[in-house]
This record gives C-alpha cells, sequence and structure tokens, in this order.
C-alpha cells in the first residue's frame, strides 16, 4: 500500500461534535485536509459556520450543523443531517466533554453537576455510537474516535467526576469494540494531556505551566495539532486493525494540576 494512502481520506464523511473551536477545530481541519467531507457540529452556529469556511477555502468539504448534544433529539437530526448532505458517515469524533479544572470539591458538588458531566462525557458519545454505527457499516468503513483525557487515569483533588467519568469512556470504548467489531466498526479512545486549547487556557497560570513541564519528558505542553493528528491516524486506513485502544498524548508524562 502506498504510504500515503494510508492517511487518505477522501470519499469518506467525518462528524466532529464540539467542532467549532480548539480540539474540535484541529480535529475538523486536518480530517478535511486528509480529503474527509466533515460536518462541524458545534453548539455555536458563528464558531462552526468559521471552521466551515477555513476548509472550503482551502478546498474542502464542509457543512456547519448546530447542535446541543445534551438534547437526544439534536443527536438524531445530527446524524440524519450528515447522511442527507453527504450520503454517509463514515468517521465519528466524539470530541464534546465537560467537567474538570480542579474545581470539583466532592463536598460541594450536587447530584445535578454528576448527572450532567457523566450525560456529556458518557451518554452523549454512547448515543452518537448506536446512531452512526449502523450507518457506517452500511456504508463498509468505520472508524469512532472518543477524545478521552490522561485525567481517567491520573489521581488528584477535585477531578473526581470529570475523572472519573473520562475512564468511564475509556471502558465503553474497550467494550464497544467487541460489539462493533463483526459490524467492520472500529472505536478507539485519543487521551490529550495539558493541551493550548482556549479552554485550557482560562486556568494556565506560568507557575503551572513550569510545574507541568517538570512531568513533561518533552518539555512542552500538547498543541491542538499533537492531538487532531491522533484522531487522523485512528480514522485513517493506518489504523485498520486497531480497536478499543487507547492513545495517550500527553508529551510521556502526566500534566496534573496539582
Amino acid at each position: 500500500m502506498d504510504v500515503n494512502s494510508l492517511f487518505d481520506l477522501t470519499g469518506k464523511v467525518a462528524i466532529v461534535t464540539g467542532g467549532g473551536d480548539g480540539i474540535g477545530r484541529g480535529c475538523s481541519l486536518l480530517l478535511a485536509a486528509a480529503g474527509a467531507s466533515v460536518v462541524v457540529s458545534d453548539i455555536n452556529g458563528d464558531k462552526a459556520e468559521t471552521v466551515v469556511k477555513e476548509i472550503t477555502d482551502n478546498g474542502g468539504k464542509a457543512v456547519a450543523i448546530v447542535c446541543n448534544v445534551l438534547d437526544f433529539n439534536d443527536l438524531q437530526k445530527l446524524t440524519d443531517a450528515t447522511v442527507r448532505q453527504f450520503g454517509a458517515v463514515n468517521i465519528l469524533v466524539n470530541n464534546v466533554g465537560l467537567g474538570g479544572g480542579g474545581r470539583e470539591n466532592p463536598f460541594k458538588i450536587d447530584e445535578e453537576y454528576v448527572e450532567r458531566i457523566y450525560k456529556i462525557n458518557v451518554f452523549v458519545p454512547l448515543q452518537l455510537c448506536k446512531l452512526t454505527a449502523p450507518l457506517m457499516q452500511k456504508s463498509g468503513y468505520g472508524s469512532i474516535i472518543n477524545i478521552t483525557s490522561t485525567s481517567s487515569v491520573d489521581k488528584e483533588a477535585n477531578m473526581c467526576v470529570y475523572s472519573s467519568s473520562k475512564a468511564a469512556l475509556n471502558h465503553l470504548a474497550a467494550n464497544l469494540a467487541h460489539d462493533f467489531g463483526s459490524m467492520g466498526v472500529r472505536i478507539n479512545n485519543v487521551g490529550p494531556g495539558a493541551t493550548r486549547t482556549p479552554a485550557f487556557a482560562k486556568i494556565l497560570t506560568p507557575e503551572l505551566e513550569e510545574k507541568m513541564l517538570r512531568q513533561t519528558p518533552l518539555n512542552r505542553l500538547g498543541e491542538v495539532e499533537d492531538i487532531a493528528r491522533a484522531v487522523l491516524f485512528f480514522a485513517s486506513p493506518a489504523s485498520s486493525w486497531i480497536s478499543g485502544q487507547i492513545l495517550f498524548v500527553n508529551g510521556g508524562g502526566s500534566q496534573t494540576l496539582n
């Protein structure tokens, strides 16, 4: 097989949730650059449209679809609109997530908070997997990539709900690999370490960055492109015999908050 064809997504259709910003934006741009038609899904339509313009200005194919992932009717509408627009679904990037940031004092969070975090980080990916896997089977090509976190395996204070929800997402993918394998659908997780996104910038201080770098052998924090490249690997034929796995992208270290 030609090396270039290993990462060629020409003719494939990808959905990226939270595609209007941060890691989702990076994934949308790179998958489009690899030839995929990309549905940039985001609750913020303006951000999604901006990413679509970046893609189309560079000769790619993309559409923006506003989606509130907490509304399961919106998830159905998202998949239906993707099929109407591009005729298939081949790749799903479950990127939308919530929580963490060292703000989860177990004595100050309530049941409503826990339910919201688990719904976004676990139940929404599961629902989208259920909606898209049969479409992938029908198309003859399927790869699902969940964005988990190094927090799913790290241990630290004030992260109990986010970290456990991402750990659940890890085990969800490992088990769904067995459910989806006979359908010809792969499912894997990408676990970012500390990555320079607009959301992370809100909590990053020079002191915290210095501490994190002391725990990072490659001596830099992650960039969005680092995560997007791992997603491209799992989305592409290069990973055709890989399923149920987690790839941590963290510079070789562990960038805990405390």
